[in-house]
């Protein structure tokens, strides 16, 4: 399948692994890779020399193309691009910051950059910026989401009136059928983030995946949206925030009862009771956990089947 996203970063098929804390970690990434889409590190979880390793690790899994998602709000967000400047890597997807701060030193370096926005005003500060194409998240995403409340099916077609570089569109996509909606609405390719949690090489606990598996709709709400709104599963600590908020909590409140490493307890060290469980809405249509190339195949075959069904009406 040739269009302007496989083009761009020279993959089969234009399905992006989302870079997700805790979840995207070398296996998944090559694992994408080497079935023909674009797997992601997730930096926002790796100390430094923890996401070199990563990349070193890819390296030798996979000749084929990856990348790194960089939140840019990383308190060692220098040492990190510098890293990825380094060992060579080709393709970086930035998020929760200014694109400009680094766009332009990452270009310099032969660097195929993307920025992940949740609304029409920071898609073209991104294109005004110069990165290379867009993810249009809206507001079904899991984990943090932006502020606006903006839905996939609302925000892709705005983005594309107004966009000139290729698009890519993220939140409530899991199947083949999402992704030729998300076309038919103009993307030239989606980003996938809770169905590869559900995969057999995602970094994240086989207990928060079987989770997953478990959620129906409803599971998941929006919340902490006075630090940086986060979509997570409903547990023991989501319904600890919701009793807190009926006291009227400061901004300081809210800090305090989150804590440290809240999202590492609960995705990657499996505590489903305590932890923050960051995931999507569409995990109420996810309903097994199996590998990642199988998750590839099986969105590329519906979605052959659902274009051709689309043709026939």
């Amino acid at each position: 399948m040739k269009n302007r996203i496989t083009e761009l970063f020279n993959i089969q098929y234009p399905i992006i692994q989302a870079g997700m804390i805790w979840n995207s970690g070398w296996r998944l990434a090559t694992a994408v890779s080497n079935s023909g889409g674009l797997g992601l590190l997730g930096a926002g979880s790796m100390y430094p020399e923890i996401l070199r390793e990563h990349i070193l690790k890819c390296k030798k899994a996979t000749d084929k193309p990856f990348g790194v998602n960089v939140p840019m709000l990383y308190p060692d967000i220098e040492k990190i691009i510098d890293i990825i400047i380094e060992e060579g890597v080709k393709i970086v997807f930035t998020s929760a910051g200014n694109p400009k701060t680094y766009t332009s030193k990452l270009k310099e370096h032969g660097i195929t950059v993307v920025h992940v926005v949740s609304s029409v005003k920071f898609a073209l500060k991104a294109q005004e910026a110069g990165v290379d194409a867009i993810v249009a998240e809206g507001f079904e995403a899991g984990g943090h989401n932006g502020r606006e409340e903006t839905t996939t099916f609302t925000l892709i077609p705005m983005v594309k009136e107004q966009l000139d570089i290729p698009l890519i569109a993220a939140g409530g996509i899991a199947s083949g059928r999402g992704m030729l909606a998300a076309m038919v609405l103009g993307a030239d390719g989606v980003q996938v983030g809770s169905r590869f949690v559900a995969s057999e090489e995602a970094s994240s606990h086989r207990a928060f995946k079987q989770m997953v598996v478990d959620a129906k709709e409803g599971d998941t709400q929006l919340t902490l949206k006075e630090l940086a709104p986060v979509r997570m599963l409903k547990n023991k600590f989501f319904e600890s925030v919701m009793q807190l908020y009926t006291t009227n909590p400061t901004k300081e409140d809210l800090i305090k009862h989150l804590g440290r490493a809240r999202a590492k307890h609960g995705m990657f060290e499996g505590n489903l009771e305590e932890g923050e469980l960051e995931i999507g809405q569409i995990a109420g249509l996810i309903n097994d956990i199996k590998p990642a190339a199988q998750i590839l195949n099986d969105m590329m075959e519906e979605f052959e089947i659902a274009k051709k069904e689309v043709s026939n009406l």
